[in-house]
Protein backbone atom coordinates (compact mmCIF):
# COMPACT_ATOMS: atom_id res chain seq x y z
CA UNK A 1 0.00 0.00 0.00
CA UNK A 2 1.17 3.51 -0.75
CA UNK A 3 0.15 6.35 1.54
CA UNK A 4 0.53 9.88 0.15
CA UNK A 5 1.05 12.62 2.71
CA UNK A 6 0.81 16.33 2.04
CA UNK A 7 2.92 17.93 4.81
CA UNK A 8 0.81 21.08 4.95
CA UNK A 9 -2.47 19.12 5.28
CA UNK A 10 -1.44 16.54 7.88
CA UNK A 11 -2.88 13.03 8.17
CA UNK A 12 -6.60 12.48 8.71
CA UNK A 13 -8.20 9.92 11.04
CA UNK A 14 -9.47 7.75 8.18
CA UNK A 15 -5.93 7.34 6.82
CA UNK A 16 -4.64 6.48 10.29
CA UNK A 17 -7.39 3.87 10.66
CA UNK A 18 -6.52 2.27 7.31
CA UNK A 19 -2.85 2.10 8.31
CA UNK A 20 -3.82 0.40 11.59
CA UNK A 21 -5.98 -2.15 9.79
CA UNK A 22 -3.07 -3.08 7.52
CA UNK A 23 -0.84 -3.54 10.58
CA UNK A 24 -2.74 -6.70 11.47
CA UNK A 25 -1.74 -8.33 8.18
CA UNK A 26 1.84 -6.99 7.93
CA UNK A 27 1.10 -5.47 4.54
CA UNK A 28 4.12 -3.67 3.01
CA UNK A 29 3.53 0.08 3.17
CA UNK A 30 5.33 2.98 1.60
CA UNK A 31 4.78 6.62 2.55
CA UNK A 32 5.31 9.23 -0.15
CA UNK A 33 5.57 12.85 0.92
CA UNK A 34 4.09 15.10 -1.76
CA UNK A 35 3.72 18.84 -2.41
CA UNK A 36 7.41 19.42 -1.74
CA UNK A 37 7.37 22.44 -4.06
CA UNK A 38 5.26 24.38 -1.54
CA UNK A 39 7.24 26.57 0.83
CA UNK A 40 5.20 25.42 3.83
CA UNK A 41 5.72 21.75 2.95
CA UNK A 42 8.61 20.05 4.70
CA UNK A 43 9.65 16.43 4.26
CA UNK A 44 11.15 16.16 7.75
CA UNK A 45 7.97 17.49 9.38
CA UNK A 46 5.83 15.03 7.43
CA UNK A 47 8.04 12.12 8.51
CA UNK A 48 7.86 13.28 12.12
CA UNK A 49 4.04 13.29 11.95
CA UNK A 50 3.99 9.86 10.26
CA UNK A 51 6.27 8.51 13.00
CA UNK A 52 3.71 9.61 15.58
CA UNK A 53 0.49 8.42 13.95
CA UNK A 54 1.61 5.42 11.87
CA UNK A 55 4.69 3.39 12.74
CA UNK A 56 8.34 4.40 12.88
CA UNK A 57 9.41 5.44 9.36
CA UNK A 58 12.68 4.70 7.61
CA UNK A 59 14.03 7.62 5.60
CA UNK A 60 16.41 6.17 3.01
CA UNK A 61 16.69 9.55 1.21
CA UNK A 62 16.74 13.17 2.29
CA UNK A 63 15.87 16.19 0.16
CA UNK A 64 18.46 18.66 -1.12
CA UNK A 65 17.23 22.11 -2.20
CA UNK A 66 18.40 24.66 -4.75
CA UNK A 67 19.12 28.31 -3.95
CA UNK A 68 15.41 29.16 -4.31
CA UNK A 69 14.50 26.53 -1.72
CA UNK A 70 12.98 24.05 -4.17
CA UNK A 71 13.81 20.34 -4.04
CA UNK A 72 16.38 19.48 -6.69
CA UNK A 73 18.06 16.26 -5.53
CA UNK A 74 17.93 13.40 -3.05
CA UNK A 75 20.82 12.08 -1.01
CA UNK A 76 20.89 8.37 -0.24
CA UNK A 77 21.56 7.56 3.39
CA UNK A 78 22.64 4.06 2.36
CA UNK A 79 25.63 5.09 0.23
CA UNK A 80 25.68 8.93 0.40
CA UNK A 81 25.21 9.25 -3.36
CA UNK A 82 23.17 12.14 -4.74
CA UNK A 83 20.49 11.77 -7.41
CA UNK A 84 20.26 15.12 -9.19
CA UNK A 85 16.84 15.59 -10.77
CA UNK A 86 17.72 18.92 -12.40
CA UNK A 87 19.19 16.96 -15.32
CA UNK A 88 17.32 14.86 -17.85
CA UNK A 89 17.67 12.01 -17.22
CA UNK A 90 18.55 12.36 -13.52
CA UNK A 91 22.23 11.87 -12.77
CA UNK A 92 23.89 10.20 -9.84
CA UNK A 93 27.10 11.44 -8.23
CA UNK A 94 29.07 11.19 -5.03
CA UNK A 95 28.11 13.62 -2.29
CA UNK A 96 30.37 16.42 -1.10
CA UNK A 97 32.00 16.22 2.36
CA UNK A 98 29.69 18.98 3.66
CA UNK A 99 26.62 16.95 2.64
CA UNK A 100 28.05 13.91 4.37
CA UNK A 101 28.59 15.88 7.57
CA UNK A 102 25.06 17.30 7.47
CA UNK A 103 23.37 13.92 7.09
CA UNK A 104 25.70 11.77 9.23
CA UNK A 105 23.37 11.55 12.23
CA UNK A 106 20.38 10.67 10.02
CA UNK A 107 22.52 8.13 8.17
CA UNK A 108 23.65 6.41 11.36
CA UNK A 109 20.02 6.17 12.51
CA UNK A 110 18.87 4.80 9.14
CA UNK A 111 21.66 2.20 8.87
CA UNK A 112 20.99 1.00 12.41
CA UNK A 113 17.29 0.60 11.62
CA UNK A 114 17.98 -1.33 8.41
CA UNK A 115 20.56 -3.54 10.09
CA UNK A 116 18.23 -4.41 12.97
CA UNK A 117 15.26 -5.00 10.62
CA UNK A 118 16.99 -7.08 7.95
CA UNK A 119 17.14 -6.91 4.15
CA UNK A 120 13.61 -8.19 3.60
CA UNK A 121 11.89 -5.99 6.20
CA UNK A 122 10.04 -3.81 3.67
CA UNK A 123 8.49 -6.64 1.61
CA UNK A 124 7.66 -8.42 4.89
CA UNK A 125 5.69 -5.39 6.09
CA UNK A 126 8.08 -4.63 8.94
CA UNK A 127 9.92 -1.53 7.66
CA UNK A 128 8.12 1.53 6.32
CA UNK A 129 10.11 3.84 4.03
CA UNK A 130 9.12 7.49 3.64
CA UNK A 131 10.09 8.84 0.21
CA UNK A 132 10.05 12.46 -0.99
CA UNK A 133 7.98 12.63 -4.19
CA UNK A 134 7.49 15.41 -6.74
CA UNK A 135 6.04 13.65 -9.77
CA UNK A 136 6.21 16.62 -12.16
CA UNK A 137 9.98 16.88 -11.64
CA UNK A 138 10.48 13.12 -11.36
CA UNK A 139 11.87 13.44 -7.84
CA UNK A 140 11.56 10.11 -6.05
CA UNK A 141 9.58 8.36 -8.81
CA UNK A 142 12.46 5.99 -9.56
CA UNK A 143 12.83 5.15 -5.87
CA UNK A 144 9.13 4.41 -5.42
CA UNK A 145 9.32 2.06 -8.42
CA UNK A 146 12.27 0.23 -6.81
CA UNK A 147 10.26 -0.38 -3.66
CA UNK A 148 7.21 -1.54 -5.61
CA UNK A 149 9.43 -3.99 -7.52
CA UNK A 150 10.54 -5.53 -4.21
CA UNK A 151 7.01 -6.78 -3.56
CA UNK A 152 6.14 -7.92 -7.09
Amino acid sequence: AIFAINPSAGIDQETIAIWSELDEFQIPRLVVVTHLEKQEADFDDAVMIANRVFSPMATPYLVLHDDAGLPIALISLADLSIIDYSTTPPTSRASDPEHQTLVQEFRDEYLELVQSSGDQAFPAGLLFPAIPLWIERGIGVDIVKQYINQIN
